[in-house]
């Protein structure tokens, strides 16, 4: 039997206390996207949430966590962030900035705390999946639980479909 890895993201949950599940799924480094990781682990796309690290004008690196299946919206990001304009940062920043790499990028135990905006359409659900920080695995959580332990805001930081 395959031994169940923990990161750190999910040993800071059990030190919270919050509840939580893993699922594994096999990678493919060809393609990274949420909506491939959501085919793998048997989930809607609409349920598998990425986290996208930006810079803003005016308060620097923040966090947005959207649904896979959906794109942010930088002008709505940048207003709910304090800043006129935010750009996602380059992929060579993502692992000095959060201590993770694309495709495991867990709003969960990055280096720093940085301000971090979950997508108001993840509340509508009563679990929703989150990248454990590495590749091949993502953490099952209740976004209620999510928001309260990153200290996030929600709000409506997507494109319209």
């Amino acid at each position: 039997m395959k031994k169940e890895v923990k990161t750190n993201a999910a040993r800071l949950l059990d030190k919270a206390g919050i509840a939580y599940g893993l699922n594994s799924y096999p990678v493919d480094e060809n393609d990274l996207s949420a909506v491939h990781v959501a085919a793998e682990i048997g989930v809607d796309a609409a349920l598998l949430y990425k986290t996208l690290v930006l810079r803003g004008d005016r308060t620097g690196i923040f966090v947005c966590v959207v649904a896979g299946d959906a794109e942010v919206d930088l002008k709505k990001a940048a207003r709910v962030s304090g800043n006129k304009k935010a750009d996602l940062v380059h992929m060579k920043e993502l692992l000095s900035l959060t201590g993770y790499i694309r495709g495991g990028c867990s709003p969960i135990g990055m280096k720093k705390q940085y301000p971090t905006y979950i997508d108001s359409h993840a509340m509508s659900h009563g679990e929703i999946y989150i990248s454990a920080g590495i590749r091949g695995l993502q953490i099952r959580i209740a976004p209620t639980d999510l928001v309260g332990f990153v200290g996030a805001e929600v709000d409506d930081i997507i494109t319209e479909i």
